[in-house]
């Protein structure tokens, strides 16, 4: 194998279309942008959805059904295993610790323990939330639930 006969694969390539070269290279005068018009301008294009200025079908469509994305509580999520791994044994654990230890940042409106990974040290558990899962496992450890709204 030598440089000189080193070439890309066929298909690979493809030659660029040459605008402005003349009448009969089927690509001259206008550059296939027609006569005028918006779209022959440089720049000129239309939004999407812009029907030339007749109402767009998405204003004429009546707007039907109800998300509840707005009004839905949103939960940190946080494993068993996770707090395991960050946490003493025999501490209380809640929102303020997790969020001192980093666990959960941002905003949420509670916090939710599921029951992935393993656990071995004995905590006392005060979120929003706990799952089946992750109750039989601190129960398991020695630990205990102490939220109001533990479901």
């Amino acid at each position: 194998m030598r440089l000189n006969t080193l070439a890309p694969r066929p298909g690979s390539k493809h030659r660029i279309k040459r605008l402005g070269c003349g009448e009969s290279s089927g690509h001259g005068k206008t550059s296939g942008k027609g006569h005028k018009g918006q779209k022959a301008r440089a720049g000129g294009t239309v939004r999407h959805g812009f029907e030339g200025g007749q109402m767009p079908i998405y204003r004429r469509l009546p707007k039907k059904g109800f998300s509840n994305v707005d009004f839905a509580i949103r939960y940190a999520i946080i494993n068993v295993g996770d707090l395991s791994e960050a946490f003493e044994d025999g501490i209380e654990i809640n929102e303020i610790v997790l969020r001192e230890a980093g666990l959960v940042k941002g905003r949420w409106d509670g916090v939710k323990i599921l029951g992935n990974g393993e656990l071995t040290k004995k905590f006392t558990v005060n979120v929003n939330k706990v799952s089946e899962s992750a109750r039989e496992k601190i129960e398991k450890a020695g630990g205990s639930i102490a939220s109001p709204g533990s479901k």
